[in-house]
């Protein structure tokens, strides 16, 4: 297969560094999700990033000019939630931004919980030096600790900034744990159930993606066609490091979503 993805009846899109960076669209996207309309290519988006809730990404993408609903944005905090449900946790103490908060706090999830069962981690861009502290101190208690993401860094237009690997890191270092679990790419979750409803073969669809380690290991591990855009955090030095055989190979590599479906 190539940048054409003849074949393809969906496309799963990451944002940050594939759509947009910061608070520009990515030139050509635009371009792009319309060829996906022409063409008859469902398409979905999909972020690691769990600072915002859907209300709020939904927000950003019809302010870039882009065409979304609810049903259309996936997110790291999804798959967190159901982590979750499926442990039967109610009462955290989260490290994440308030959009966040209420995500969980839709489904019945305390999350400043003075006796947590679980330190929740997110990427939390309103982070405060009380929310940490705390954070530590439950973990330094034995509470265990959850991530929405493993991602190290977030793309901007001026470089990577801290994400919740960055975090994580800090933990480390503040109480020497290591997350119990974490959600969000490159767990196959975050995409095979929406391609089981739509009733399609993992082979039948695309992730398209500008991380190695989340957006094409996860293509790998759930059966899809991984694409990595070079508008982002990856470049073609470090598909070329990688060994013999590695998940994290792209499929197809090209300089941006502006060559797809032509």
């Amino acid at each position: 297969m190539d940048a054409s993805l003849d074949g393809i009846k969906a496309v799963f899109l990451d944002l940050d560094g594939t759509i947009y960076l910061g608070g520009e669209l990515i030139d050509g996207a635009q371009a792009f999700l319309e060829r996906c309309q022409a063409q008859g290519v469902q398409r979905y988006f999909l972020s690691n990033n769990s600072s915002k809730s859907v209300d709020q990404y939904l927000v950003k993408l019809h302010a870039l000019g882009l065409e979304a609903n609810a049903e259309d944005v996936l997110l790291s905090t999804h798959d967190l939630l159901s982590w979750l449900g499926d442990h039967g946790i109610t009462n955290t103490w989260l490290v994440g931004t308030e959009g966040m908060r209420a995500m969980l706090e839709a489904k019945g999830i305390e999350t400043s919980s003075k006796a947590p069962d679980y330190v929740v981690l997110g990427y939390d861009t309103e982070l405060t030096y009380e929310k940490i502290a705390v954070a530590s101190e439950h973990l330094h208690a034995g509470v265990p600790l959850v991530a929405s993401h493993p991602d190290m860094v977030c793309p901007s237009p001026k470089g990577g900034l801290p994400d919740v690997g960055a975090y994580l890191a800090m933990f480390k270092a503040t109480a020497g744990v290591d997350p119990v679990h974490i959600t969000g790419k490159p767990n196959p979750g975050m995409i095979l159930h929406k391609i089981h409803a739509l009733g399609l073969n993992p082979e039948e669809c695309a992730m398209v993606g500008d991380r190695l380690y989340t957006d094409m290991a996860m293509a790998h591990r759930a059966g899809v066609v991984g694409v990595l855009v070079l508008s982002g955090e990856a470049t073609l030095d470090d598909v070329s490091g990688l060994p013999e055989g590695a998940e994290q190979r792209p499929a197809i590599v090209v300089n941006s979503v502006d060559n797809l479906l032509r």
